[in-house]
C-alpha cells in the first residue's frame, strides 16, 4: 500500500478539530436550536406558503 502517513494524520486531526468545534456550537446553540424546533412544531415554518415543492 502507497499511503501518505503524513497527509493521512493531517486529515485526521483536521476532521477530528471540525468534529469537536460542531459539537460545542451544538452545545453553546443548544437553547437557542431547541426553541426554534418547538417555535416551529407548533407554528409550522414561516414561510410555508411560497415553498413550491
Amino acid at each position: 500500500m502507497s499511503i501518505d502517513i503524513r497527509r493521512a494524520a493531517e486529515l485526521g486531526i483536521a476532521n477530528a478539530i471540525a468534529a469537536e468545534k460542531t459539537g460545542q456550537w451544538q452545545e453553546e446553540n443548544k437553547d437557542a436550536i431547541e426553541s426554534w424546533n418547538d417555535y416551529v412544531r407548533q407554528n409550522g415554518l414561516p414561510l410555508a406558503k411560497y415553498r413550491l415543492f
